[in-house]
């Protein structure tokens, strides 16, 4: 059988273990393996388990409904990968799932080390089947390199007791016992076979950070199949992410929604990942050993000050995509501006010179700000537009901030002024320029008046095709002690309504908890599809692609996206140091 291969023998050699067991022999932990300069470290302990979850009937079957598979289906490329597939599947006499569970069952270990190695562990259950896999990927190996007139890529070469082989000359892999070692550089193959002979340097295993992030794993309680560890000490030693965290301190928004976690992260020695899964869902917790931010450093505004205070839960309206709630205390963010922003930015003065006109000269700090709670909450929501009004070509979606104020009754007619007056300017600034401006409407919901904003369609024949514009309808209602300040008026009242129902309910901050993020992929998935044909036009236009690549692609993103059932992501503190739980529901249906 005649077959291209090209990278696809690396990658699956990447994937599978090789080579026939040595009876009776045991080997060491991995990880005694790798060398202790490793920067990050990826254990999979569990493989069958994610693997019947990612590769399973459920997501096979999922895969195979999907457009995207049907239109791979015709072209070469993939028919040539599925040719080798089942190939392999003929010589080794089983299937390839089955094949995958019983090459990778003892786990797999993934390092990554100075100078750009990267080294493979992986150990097999059946010795066997490796053996066949081994035989099989050398000769395809050889015949390969003969067309290619390169022989001599394939070679062999002994260190001690160990035959290593090259299928390319450049990556490097030796089986000892079930297990594949490989590495991207042959001197990461040497560095881990002089650590079993035990004739070089210190083991990431015996290595103090690592010792204290696995610690730090065993006390969350999860029955994790994947761990990861990474050497933060190490890590803040490469120029590029450093700079990114610095970056922080140049961005007030950044400042603002990363605040304790920068910190956590440029303050620790090590971060502690693993992964669990029940059922659909897989179930993420890291952390990391940096002590809790001192209460006078500047970014102490983001830190609950009081065991039982912490973020709200987010807001649920109807066809909400996304919501995110923040721990932030902005009179204090804003007090601390002079040692967070050192450098005033053009940015912002302006900021500053328009809530000046905004606010009638009042003190931003001791005079607005200081008239918030710490809580911030966002909500992101797919639009559903009457057709009295009119339909906008791009669908956009409706976004909202929600603020909890100390004192509304002595704020309300401020925050309705400094709005207004940012609406006038808008409408200044568009008359200036012939265009129209916005009509400004005082309606009530549940008894709360909203200030509704809002482009006229009056005159328009075709509603069905409304220009970018008409997405907007900026809104501000602010019941109860709430401040809502809107995209739209739809999603305003949804918040009122939302509002309501929480102050009823009492709802309890979450403790200590600063940051919490939530995205529905069905619902993202939908405004994405409403918005298809546009985001096919743009792709093709952006990147020179044809109508059926752009398709393609965007389908793949829809696809995606509607994979993600529901994502929820916490961050907070525990006994002092930094920790963040992720949980992702998948929709295998």
């Amino acid at each position: 059988m005649s077959l291209k291969l090209g990278p696809l023998l690396t990658l699956l050699l990447a994937l599978l273990a090789l080579q026939s067991p040595v009876a009776g022999q045991t080997v060491p932990a991995a990880v005694q393996w790798i060398p202790g300069d490793a920067v990050i470290s990826l254990e999979l302990t569990q493989p069958k388990t994610l693997l019947e979850l990612l590769a399973g009937e459920k997501a096979s079957s999922f895969l195979k409904a999907l457009p995207a598979y049907q239109q791979q289906m015709s072209n070469p490329q993939f028919q040539q990968f599925l040719a080798v597939v089942g190939y392999m599947e003929s010589e080794l006499g089983t299937d390839w799932r089955t094949a995958l569970a019983k090459l990778t069952g003892g786990g797999i270990t993934l390092a990554i080390c100075p100078e750009e190695t990267v080294i493979l562990v992986v150990d097999a259950e059946d010795g066997q089947l490796l053996n066949r896999l081994h035989e099989m990927l050398l000769d395809m190996a050889r015949s390969e390199a003969e067309k290619k007139g390169q022989s001599g890529s394939v070679a062999s070469t002994k260190y001690g007791d160990v035959t290593a082989w090259t299928f390319d000359g450049k990556e490097a892999h030796a089986i000892i016992g079930k297990r594949l070692v490989m590495s991207n550089r042959p001197e990461g193959l040497k560095a881990v076979l002089e650590l079993r002979a035990e004739t070089w340097g210190e083991n990431l295993a015996s290595k103090r950070n690592y010792r204290a992030a696995k610690r730090q794993l065993s006390r969350s309680g999860n029955n994790a199949v994947a761990t990861l560890f990474a050497d933060l000490e190490l890590l803040m030693q490469v120029p590029n992410i450093a700079g990114l965290l610095k970056q922080q301190g140049e961005n007030p928004l950044a400042a603002l929604a990363f605040a304790g976690i920068v910190e956590g992260l440029r303050d620790s020695n090590y971060l502690a990942l693993g992964l669990a899964i029940e059922d659909q869902t897989l179930i993420c917790q890291a952390s990391v050993d940096g002590k809790m931010v001192a209460k006078t450093s500047p970014a102490s505004f983001a830190l609950p000050k009081e065991a039982g205070e912490g973020a709200l839960p987010n807001l649920v309206v109807p066809r909400r995509i996304a919501a995110l709630t923040l721990y932030r205390d902005l009179h204090e963010f804003y007090a601390a501006k002079d040692e967070l922003f050192p450098e005033r930015t053009s940015g912002l003065i302006f900021f500053e010179n328009m809530m000046g006109i905004f606010f009638s000269g009042r003190d931003l700090t001791n005079e607005v700000l200081a008239e918030t709670e710490p809580e911030i909450r966002f909500v992101v929501a797919e639009q559903q537009f009457d057709p009295a009004i009119g339909t906008p070509v791009v669908k956009l979606p409706a976004f909202a901030m929600i603020l909890r104020l100390r004192d509304e009754e002595q704020f309300d007619e401020v925050a309705e002024e400094a709005w207004q007056k940012a609406i006038g300017l808008v409408n200044f600034t568009r008359g200036q320029q012939a265009m129209p401006g916005l009509i400004i409407d005082r309606p009530t919901h549940r008894d709360t008046k909203l200030t509704v904003s809002y482009f006229s369609t009056t005159g328009i024949e075709d509603k069905t095709a409304l220009d970018q514009r008409f997405n907007i309808r900026p809104t501000l209602a602010m019941p109860s002690n709430y401040l809502i300040l809107s995209s739209t008026d739809g999603l305003a009242r949804d918040l009122v309504d939302a509002l309501s129902a929480e102050i009823e309910q009492t709802t309890k901050p979450l403790a200590q908890t600063h940051s919490l993020l939530e995205i529905e992929g069905v619902q993202l998935a939908s405004i994405l599809q409403a918005n298809r044909q546009t985001l096919v036009r743009g792709d093709m236009v952006k990147k020179g692609s044809t109508q059926a690549e752009s398709e393609a692609g965007i389908d793949i993103l829809i696809t995606v996206a509607r994979l993600c059932e529901h994502l929820e992501l916490s961050i907070g503190m525990d006994e002092g140091t930094t920790e963040a739980k992720l949980e992702l529901e998948l929709n295998l249906q």
